[in-house]
C-alpha cells in the first residue's frame, strides 16, 4: 500500500476530484496554504496499491492537459501538481493501537 501526497495548483482541483473520483479513487482533501509551491494549492492524499501509482500519475497528467483544452492555461503558472509516495505497508497495523 502507498499514500500518493499530491499537491495540486487551485485551477485543476475540482477537476482532479470529480474524475478521480469517478476513475474509483478515494481522497482525502486538504487546503494548502504557506510557502510551499506558494498559496493557491490543495493536497490531496490518496491510498493506494503499489500498482496503481503509474496509473494514478498518467491520470492525473491527462486530467489537465484536459481542463487545458477546455479552459484555457493557466497564467503564470508554476505548476500543476507535484507528487511525493510514501510506503504504507504498515498502517492498518498502526491505526490499531
Amino acid at each position: 500500500m502507498k499514500l500518493m501526497i499530491c499537491v495540486v495548483d487551485d485551477f485543476y482541483v475540482d477537476e482532479i476530484e470529480s474524475r478521480t473520483k469517478r476513475l474509483g479513487y478515494r481522497m482525502t482533501k486538504l487546503s494548502s496554504s504557506g510557502s510551499f509551491l506558494r498559496k493557491g494549492s490543495t493536497t490531496f492524499l490518496f491510498g493506494i496499491k503499489e500498482n496503481e501509482v503509474d496509473v494514478l500519475t498518467e491520470s492525473l497528467k491527462s486530467i489537465c492537459l484536459a481542463y487545458e483544452k477546455k479552459k484555457g492555461k493557466k497564467q503564470e503558472q508554476t505548476h500543476r501538481f507535484i507528487s511525493f509516495l510514501v510506503d504504507a505497508d504498515n498502517a492498518s497495523a498502526l491505526a490499531a493501537l
